[in-house]
């Protein structure tokens, strides 16, 4: 079995990163998970948080997503994110930015909750409480933004 796997990341904006990792560490809408060389193929959903990177020599980089899915084989990993930024470009600035998006989102779908159903406002909520831990975690401010009536 290999050491390592080839990894990508990809937003609608650009493509993040392409690298050989001997583990990723992901933040699955069911609870976090790691990927290794040998992995089982799966495809999970994402929420809110860090995805960590383990290079073959150990060394670990970050990156901060708002949701997206990806897909585990034996030789790969590949995550197709919402939006998805290196955590040294997550600034305060643009964290607020991701924050009243979902907040946004969680307020249009609670004015329409009867068409939409409870499942989706909860999922909205989570998505919010999720974006609010991601910018904890990373050491920002989530009292700082500022949420369009």
């Amino acid at each position: 079995m290999a050491d390592t796997m080839q990894f990508d990341l990809v937003s609608p904006e650009r493509s993040l990163v392409s690298v050989s990792v001997r583990e990723v560490r992901l933040p699955g809408s069911e609870g976090d998970l790691t990927a290794m060389p040998g992995h089982a193929p799966a495809i999970v959903t994402l929420r809110p948080g860090m995805v960590t990177l383990v290079a073959a020599d150990g060394s670990e980089s970050e990156f901060a997503v708002t949701g997206g899915f990806v897909e585990i084989n034996a030789e790969s990993v590949t995550l197709l994110a919402e939006r998805g930024h290196p955590r040294e470009e997550v600034t305060q600035e643009v964290f607020n930015e991701m924050l009243t998006d979902a907040h946004r989102r969680k307020r249009s779908l609670e004015e329409r909750r009867a068409q939409v159903g409870e499942d989706v406002v909860t999922a909205a909520v989570k998505l919010l409480a999720d974006m609010e831990a991601l910018g904890t975690h990373i050491g920002l401010d989530p009292n700082q933004a500022s949420f369009p009536d």
